[in-house]
């Protein structure tokens, strides 16, 4: 069920970010252990250059809407900010989200919360905020790690390029 009372959206200018990522292929949706060995894959590699310190930003970009795309081709990228002359190899990738105007919503949910809060940006906030989706990617930005948190849960900021109408 979507977020209403409590939903808190910004609207902002973000700066473009280089990432280090790990992609996957296919079906994403609710499956916390393919999330984990993705993250896991991708912190090993950025443990071992020193890139994990406390200004990465760790994200999950999706590529693809699941409204529209077939799940099988579903693309989603776990990342890790990294400067922007980190080299790569295997099968950690590299890519630059662009800066511009992101509706970004504040969400404090459980493993199963994402879905709704993804409904509540785009199916409650977006249709009476002014602001349409514009091409870009959007992102959630883990803010912490959820085995810290006392209930277990995840502090999420999802991104949302936007535009005006």
């Amino acid at each position: 069920m979507p977020y209403t009372e409590s939903l808190s959206v910004d609207v902002r200018e973000v700066p473009e970010m280089h990432v280090a990522y790990v992609r996957h292929i296919g079906p994403y949706k609710g499956d916390t252990k393919l999330f984990g060995r993705l993250f896991n894959k991708l912190f090993a590699w950025a443990g071992a250059r020193n890139l994990i310190t406390p200004q990465a930003k760790v994200l999950a970009v999706y590529h693809d809407s699941p409204e529209i795309t077939d799940e099988s081709k579903l693309r989603t990228s776990v990342c890790i900010t990294v400067p922007e002359d980190t080299q790569v190899n295997g099968e950690v990738g590299k890519m630059t989200i662009p800066g511009g105007t992101y509706a970004i919503g504040h969400f404090e949910i459980d493993d199963t919360g994402f879905e709704d809060a993804w409904n509540s940006i785009y199916g409650v906030w977006l249709p009476g905020s002014g602001y349409q989706p514009d091409d870009r990617p959007a992102f959630e930005h883990c803010t912490n790690d959820p085995k810290e948190h006392p209930e277990g849960k995840h502090l999420v900021d999802i991104y949302v390029p936007v535009k005006p109408l």
